[in-house]
């Protein structure tokens, strides 16, 4: 079964950058479509990015376009989420998920394995 291992959040000052590691343990990463959810307390969990597995293919939410990138290195079993030109609004909660479908952009019901979140704090 696959796990998916985050790291790399912690505390930064608004303008200041982060990246993010999804490691997959157990299994391949391959085929599988990853992405980037948040979760502020008492909020719905949103996503964030999405990179497919051919192709390279990504999608990010308006929120964190052009400040935000997503990567994967399949030799690596990783996926990464460079974070730029953060602000306060980017704290929280940062999950990586995988899912067989595409459509894991548009519905986070159908992620079939979840990482246990890395927190992710703008602040000065």
């Amino acid at each position: 079964q696959l796990q998916l291992v985050e790291s790399g959040g912690g505390l930064v000052q608004p303008g200041g950058s982060l990246r993010l590691t999804c490691e997959a343990t157990k299994y391949t990463l391959d085929y599988y479509t990853i992405g980037w959810f948040r979760q502020v307390l008492g909020k719905e969990r949103e996503f964030v990015a999405a990179v497919r597995w051919d192709h390279g293919v990504t999608a990010y939410a308006d929120s964190v376009k052009g400040r935000f990138a997503v990567s994967r290195d399949n030799a690596k079993n990783t996926v990464y989420l460079q974070m730029n030109s953060l602000k306060s609004e980017d704290t929280a909660v940062y999950y990586c998920a995988a899912s067989s479908t595409w459509d894991l952009i548009h519905s986070k019901a159908v992620a079939a394995y979840w990482g246990q979140g890395t927190q992710v704090t703008v602040s000065s």
